[in-house]
């Protein structure tokens, strides 16, 4: 695989393990089918970029393959190290940054201009101030992903630690991610 200077990595969990905070609102399957609504919706997003789903999950490998997204398998490593790895995998192809999107993202509409900032990272964190939703990192840099509450400090303490500028955007529509219950409300609307 050959890509351009930016791609954008999307993590997916399997979409029946995924959203198991949401529960007490949801059923199983309306939980699963509502992740790959979600999903689905931030690959849309990235269109015009090339777009890899880094993933544990046979199910979501196929789904992101029937998307035209690259599949990138990386089981067993989490969520910080699958998004490192997808990251170095997508840098071995020719990136020079990577957008990393979250898919649960209901009313993502654009991604593209998260990489409109070379010399840096930039972060998008969500509406809480507390998590990063998006987040676009310079390849090749050693750049540390620690996602978790608290990543959005995390992330921007990183990008200075390398030395890097920080470009914190608060975007509305990519802000809002769906965690629990009290969030359906507005991203179901």
């Amino acid at each position: 695989m050959a890509l351009g200077p930016v791609a954008v990595l999307v993590p997916v969990k399997a979409f029946t393990d995924a959203k198991v905070r949401l529960a007490p609102a949801l059923p199983p399957w309306r939980r699963a089918a509502l992740a790959q609504v979600m999903a689905e919706r931030v690959l849309a997003a990235a269109r015009g970029l090339p777009v890899a789903v880094v993933c544990d999950s046979p199910e979501v490998a196929s789904w992101a393959a029937s998307q035209g997204a690259i599949v990138l398998a990386e089981p067993g490593r989490g969520l910080n190290g699958a998004v490192s790895a997808g990251v170095d995998q997508l840098a071995a192809a020719g990136a020079r940054q990577v957008i990393v999107a979250h898919a649960d993202l209901p009313l993502a509409t654009d991604l593209a201009w998260v990489s409109w900032f070379p010399a840096g990272v930039t972060v998008v964190p969500d509406r809480r101030r507390d998590g990063t939703n998006v987040i676009c990192v310079p390849t090749r840099v050693g750049f540390e992903f620690s996602y978790g509450p608290g990543s959005f400090g995390r992330h921007v303490a990183e990008a200075r630690r390398l030395d890097l500028p920080v470009r914190v955007v608060t975007e509305p529509l990519l802000a809002w991610d769906v965690d629990v219950p009290a969030d359906l409300d507005y991203a179901l609307s």
